[in-house]
């Protein structure tokens, strides 16, 4: 077995099935599935087992959130490549074959991720991308950026998990663990954070954009407040074990951070907290505005024209710039893939 698929599901009916279908679609045959039913209360698991295919298992646990689900996933997975997909995510067909295909190619290349085209609850491609830097990731643009986007994008040999893995007794018994548990949010860069800085195993992304990655435009403000929360965790944990790299790191990361969840707060339509959180990332590191001028110029543009502009002339505006960004990465990414053919 070469590949190991594994998909938390928690109460996703209206998804589970397209996630599936796009897994068991992939041109690259040689997997497993492994469903992880975290705790559902509704119909998602009765959804999956309609689903025929002799690769698939299903795993039953009590909620212990998405990092728990991934955890029970890996220590059930035979593959010598792990691959994630949320229960809310798509896979293009060509996805498992891209990866393999780079880690075979890539000795050295222990998390190859793709770039992600954005969609809206009801499936539909929003016109934008998720673009980030590709090559020559260090733990410090890592922490600062997460390149990696989302946790559908990547595929992981097992031997980068394996030298990260760590004992806990969380539910009563010790086990082995490779996500942490005990965060419930931020848990993808706090585990790529541990890879870089553990490891000498590269991360590296392929130029094709193929996850499809669910936005939820909707949501609760104080889910930002609380995935903030969730994020200052890792700094006291990576403190611990590495304090020259937080002191050297840590509030560049955290204006970054903060600047990611302003952009969050536009999308929500809370132009206060967006604003808010701005403020906070340039009072914490105000290079940022140095070192990443367009972004941070875009994002506080939308959050202040958000807040002054009426709804239908924001909306209009913000249709247009997304628009000519979609296009203009989009050309970008045709543009790479030729180079690397």
């Amino acid at each position: 077995m070469k590949v190991s698929v594994i998909i938390p599901v928690y109460n996703s009916e209206g998804s589970v099935a397209e996630t599936l279908r796009s897994v068991l679609a992939q041109t690259y045959k040689d997997f497993e599935i492994i469903i992880v039913d975290d705790g559902c209360t509704d119909k998602s698991i009765e959804i999956c087992q309609k689903f025929v295919d002799t690769r698939m298992q299903i795993v039953h646990q009590r909620n212990r959130g998405l990092a728990g689900a991934r955890n029970t996933g890996i220590r059930h997975a035979k593959g010598e490549y792990l691959a994630f997909i949320d229960s809310d995510d798509l896979w293009l067909p060509e996805k498992l074959a891209k990866h393999v295909e780079h880690l075979e190619r890539s000795p050295t290349v222990g998390v190859s991720f793709s770039r992600s085209i954005l969609i809206d609850e009801q499936s539909q491609p929003l016109g934008i991308y998720q673009m980030p830097q590709l090559t020559d990731i260090t733990p410090e643009y890592l922490f600062c950026r997460n390149p990696i986007s989302n946790g559908s994008s990547v595929v992981i040999r097992r031997d980068v998990l394996s030298e990260i893995k760590f004992q806990e007794n969380l539910y009563g018994e010790v086990e082995d663990f490779y996500f942490d548990d005990r965060f419930r949010q931020s848990e993808d860069i706090e585990c790529w954070l541990r890879i870089a800085l553990q490891t000498n195993w590269k991360i590296e992304g392929i130029a094709e954009a193929l996850t499809l990655y669910r936005v939820n435009m909707g949501g609760l403000s104080a889910n930002i407040l609380k995935q903030y929360e969730s994020w200052e965790k890792i700094l006291v944990k990576t403190q611990v074990y590495n304090p020259e790299f937080i002191k050297n790191w840590g509030n560049r990361a955290r204006a970054y951070q903060l600047r990611y969840l302003a952009r969050r707060a536009v999308r929500q339509r809370s132009p206060e907290i967006a604003v808010s959180l701005l403020h906070k990332a340039l009072k914490t590191h105000w290079r940022i505005l140095l070192e990443e001028p367009r972004r941070t110029l875009i994002s506080c543009s939308a959050a202040y024209l958000l807040w002054i502009l009426p709804k239908s002339v924001y909306q209009s505006l913000e249709k247009l710039m997304m628009q000519i960004t979609g296009n203009t990465q989009k050309r970008r990414i045709q543009h790479e893939q030729i180079k690397t053919v």
